[in-house]
């Protein structure tokens, strides 16, 4: 077979620690692709922590990696969480990435499909994910393999709290706490 008519190998697989560079490169992208980079980058703790629970099996998140001829070329960083909607934990897909140049060769398509697989393995009945309204692309996928919620997501940026907690007392009400080291 000549060279040019050999068609890409695609591999969906778990993260390996050998992984850690190309890993890195695929998320600095993923990051700079929703502004955060320069001043608005995630602090390199953040980063750090992000791969090293990946590793950790007391901890719910997970990694998988599509290589594309043997090069990584995208991630899928899936979160199992509990509910209060059904007792087996639902999958959250946090992050999903494909780079640049293998776009539109089935990369995305096939780490949702292992993430499903590995979400029915661990016994969830609910996969599901959000992405950027502006982000069309990505969209017109999620709108052919699955269904939008029709929720909208908030959220609010919490201020460290001044050395202060608060907690329920007997009555149900919050009360609030001594100061904590």
């Amino acid at each position: 077979m000549r060279q040019e008519d050999r068609r890409p190998t695609l591999a969906v697989r778990e993260l390996m620690p050998g992984d850690h560079a190309p890993w890195l490169t695929l998320w600095e992208s993923y990051n700079a692709f929703y502004d955060r980079k320069g001043v608005t980058a995630l602090a390199p703790e953040i980063t750090q922590t992000t791969w090293q629970r990946f590793f950790d099996p007391g901890e719910p998140i997970h990694a998988l990696v599509a290589e594309l001829d043997g090069r990584l070329v995208g991630f899928a960083h899936l979160v199992f969480r509990r509910t209060t909607l059904s007792i087996p934990p639902a999958c959250y897909l946090q992050d999903l990435f494909t780079a640049e140049e293998a776009r539109g060769c089935g990369v995305a398509t096939n780490l949702i499909h292992a993430v499903v697989e590995r979400a029915r393995a661990e016994g969830s009945e609910l996969l599901y994910w959000q992405t950027q309204e502006t982000n069309a692309r990505a969209r017109a996928l999620y709108d052919r393999i699955a269904e939008r919620s029709g929720f909208i997501i908030y959220r609010k940026r919490l201020e460290p709290s001044c050395g202060k907690r608060l907690k329920l007392n007997r009555s149900g009400k919050l009360d609030l706490l001594k100061e904590f080291r």
